[in-house]
């Protein structure tokens, strides 16, 4: 086969195992669609209806899976399309390949106006990825995209980027270049005299708490070995959901954990910024600090720490555990006060929260307990992010800091494309669905067995919510008049249903799980009590903190 760039970018894919790609054709990546032709039995193109599809749904596959997937699409107004998609995967540490097209490389820069034309296209894509390549030729094409490949997930995963103009795809590769080669990774070497000082703080602690991020995915059963020994519990918000089941003992929402984190004395954080700990809640001298992150730059970001390892947590878990062995302890008054605090936040939210609690417990009464939720920017979203039930890494997914509205349905389908030995449940407010709803086309299309529950109060519910509880009800430019759900749903070729309670929705969800096809379950509601009070959680420590604010 002719070493072309086009089928050089190919071989990557598939000896990544990148079996899908997440695609809308355009003329700049028409060469590269017509060597894909000749080998769509290693690599399927998923093709959507608009280029934001295609990039969430490569998100969706990268978070449900935790390995990379890729998406391609023509530059300029096609590229643009996908950068809410592309900073949300930034944000989330998601390992996603963007491939854009460009135009002629002669043409770059000249302003002459050519289709798809923008100007510095790589620098938008530096701003939102690990790094970002240009690639003018064959020999670029050999230095550059082995390189992308390895830096995806190699470190912190992140997004990484590459342009190839329409010229470049059928250049020929340098002879000598192995196709396919994958490029070397590295880890951090972890300062063990660091893991001894982390050791040595843990056995002074009387009241340890453990935070984890979206870092420590893949570290669930360490980390429940590393609570045990310290007898501490373990928080987590959006990202790190379901790294300790929820049913663990253990387990602490951050409601809870802003409860007893006046009286913590040693905090480790685990893949983590712990921005809202240290910045929202407080710190001071009583508070020591261990933190272990992939992430030299994070280690500093906020606060030093006590502490920073710098380090793999695949590397650095299992040293702090070997350090700890035989020096396990266990804090009877610790872990009394931790159950106390949960069964106390626990029911001030089953009572301040109890209309979205009503859905919540439906989805969870019929979703199986490795089933994927993904989450939305909704009154319903916002309370399942600290209590919705989740007992398995990767079965929770949300958004991270980017807080990109409208995500929730094009990046649920991509979860559900790449997990379909599970089901997949969405949710969405009205407002929220219509960002990418077209793409229930592609659910059709490729036959995606995706559940999606619209939530419909004919509002922009949250910025409806805010204007009620801050702004005397002096309501602006957050009504909306919103379709009929489940007609729409049947236009597309989906299944459409509706429920009015929660049971209805029990219902529903029993019948799209036994039949499984493209589903969206319009749920009717009016206002719910705002869920801020648990989210936004005032300083319980420390001097006064300005750069906490969020609103």
């Amino acid at each position: 086969m002719t070493k072309t760039v086009a089928n050089f970018l190919i071989d990557h894919l598939v000896a990544h195992g990148i079996d899908q790609l997440y695609c809308l054709p355009g003329v700049q990546n028409d060469h590269f669609f017509d060597a894909l032709y000749d080998r769509t039995g290693e690599v399927t193109p998923i093709h959507t209806r608009h280029e934001q599809g295609a990039a969430y749904m490569a998100l969706g596959a990268s978070l449900a899976t935790g390995k990379k997937q890729a998406y391609c699409v023509v530059p300029g107004p096609g590229f643009l399309n996908t950068t809410a998609a592309l900073s949300t995967a930034y944000a989330v540490n998601a390992p996603v390949m963007a491939i854009a097209g460009q135009i002629p490389s002669g043409a770059m820069g000249k302003g002459f106006g050519l289709l798809h034309e923008i100007e510095d296209q790589i620098g938008t894509m530096r701003g939102l990825t690990k790094e970002a390549h240009q690639i003018f030729n064959g020999k670029d094409a050999a230095d550059f995209i082995p390189q992308a490949f390895a830096q995806v997930d190699n470190g912190r995963p992140r997004p990484v980027g590459m342009e190839i103009p329409v010229n470049v795809w059928r250049q020929e590769l340098p002879d000598g270049t192995v196709l396919g080669k994958r490029g070397e990774t590295t880890r951090p070497d972890v300062d063990v005299d660091k893991i001894k000082a982390a050791a040595k703080l843990l056995s002074t602690a009387h009241n340890p708490m453990i935070i984890v991020g979206g870092g420590a995915q893949n570290f669930s059963r360490e980390v429940i070995q590393l609570a045990e020994a310290l007898s501490a519990p373990v928080c987590s918000f959006r990202n790190g959901r379901g790294i300790i089941p929820t049913d663990h003992p253990l387990a602490a929402s951050t409601p809870v954990a802003h409860a007893l984190w006046s009286k913590v004395d040693v905090v480790i954080g685990l893949g983590s910024r712990m921005q809202s700990q240290r910045m929202q809640w407080g710190t001071d001298e009583g508070l020591k600090v261990i933190h272990i992150d992939v992430d030299e730059t994070e280690l500093n970001r906020v606060k030093t720490p006590t502490v920073g390892i710098h380090g793999d947590l695949v590397d650095a878990l299992p040293l702090l555990l070997k350090e700890i062995e035989g020096k396990e302890w266990k804090n009877e008054d610790w872990l009394a006060t931790v159950q106390e605090v949960k069964a106390q936040r626990e029911a001030l939210i089953n009572d301040q929260l109890a209309p979205q609690l009503s859905w919540l417990n439906a989805i969870r009464a019929e979703l199986p307990r490795e089933g994927l939720f993904v989450d939305e920017l909704t009154q319903v979203g916002y309370v399942s992010r600290f209590a919705f039930q989740c007992y398995q890494p990767r079965t929770f997914l949300s958004t991270g800091f980017q807080g990109t509205l409208g995500y929730g349905f094009a990046t649920a389908l991509g979860a559900a494309h790449a997990r379909r030995d599970v089901p997949v449940v969405a949710i969405a407010g009205d407002g929220g669905a219509l960002f990418t709803l077209n793409e229930m086309a592609t659910a059709v299309r490729h036959s995606i067995p995706l559940t999606t529950i619209v939530f419909n109060d004919n509002a922009f519910g949250n910025v409806r919510t805010l204007q009620r509880e801050w702004y005397d009800e002096r309501y602006i430019a957050s009504d909306l008049t919103s379709p009929d759900f489940v007609k729409l749903a049947e236009a597309f070729g989906a299944r459409g249903m509706k429920a009015t309670t929660p049971e209805e929705l029990r219902s529903c969800l029993k019948q799209s799980f036994k039949d499984p096809a493209p589903t969206l379950i319009e749920v009717p509601v009016g206002e719910f009590p705002s869920p801020w009070e648990f989210v936004l959680q005032p300083q319980v420590r420390g001097a006064t903190n300005q750069g906490a604010k969020v609103f």
